[in-house]
C-alpha cells in the first residue's frame, strides 16, 4: 500500500470509492434518499474542484482510499469497503498529520471511525449538532495534539 498526491485523472476512481464507502459506512446513520443522492456523479462534481487537496491510497495500481484536507482539517477519509483493515487508512492519516492535520469531525454514531481515530491518538474535543442533508445531526470534533 502506498500513499501519493491525487491527480485530476483520479477523479473518476475517487468518486467510485467515495460512493461505495459512503453507502457502506453511513447505511445505519443516514436515510436511504440521502445515500442515493451521494452517487458517483455527486462526488465527481465535488472532487473536480478539490482533488488538489487530496491524498490517495493505492494497492498496486488500484486506488482504494483517499483523504481530503483543508487548512489542517480533514474533511473526508474514505476507504473502499474491500480495502478496510489493510493499513491504507492509517497511512493516509499519518501523511495528513505530517502535513499539518489537527482536526476532523465525524458522525457521533460512526463508531468504527471513532475507534480508528482514537487508536491513532486523536481525542474527542466536543459533541455538537449541525445541519447535514436537511436535518440536524450529531457530530463529534476530534483534535490531534502536536
Amino acid at each position: 500500500m502506498i500513499v501519493r498526491v491525487a491527480g485530476a485523472d483520479d477523479i473518476s476512481a475517487l468518486a467510485a470509492v467515495a460512493e461505495r464507502s459512503y453507502r457502506a459506512t453511513f447505511a445505519g446513520i443516514l436515510e436511504a434518499d440521502v445515500l442515493a443522492s451521494r452517487d458517483e456523479g455527486f462526488f465527481a462534481e465535488r472532487f473536480a474542484s478539490s482533488w488538489d487537496r487530496m491524498l490517495v491510497a493505492c494497492s498496486g495500481e488500484a486506488l482504494v482510499g483517499f483523504l481530503l484536507m483543508t487548512d489542517g482539517h480533514i474533511d473526508m477519509l474514505f476507504m473502499d469497503p474491500t480495502a478496510v483493515g489493510r493499513g491504507g487508512g492509517a497511512l493516509l492519516l499519518k501523511e495528513a498529520e505530517q502535513q499539518g492535520a489537527r482536526s476532523l469531525e465525524c458522525f457521533r454514531d460512526n463508531h468504527a471511525a471513532r475507534r480508528f481515530y482514537e487508536r491513532h491518538g486523536w481525542h474527542m474535543e466536543r459533541e455538537y449538532e449541525r445541519e447535514f442533508a436537511g436535518k440536524s445531526r450529531s457530530f463529534v470534533l476530534y483534535a490531534k495534539k502536536g
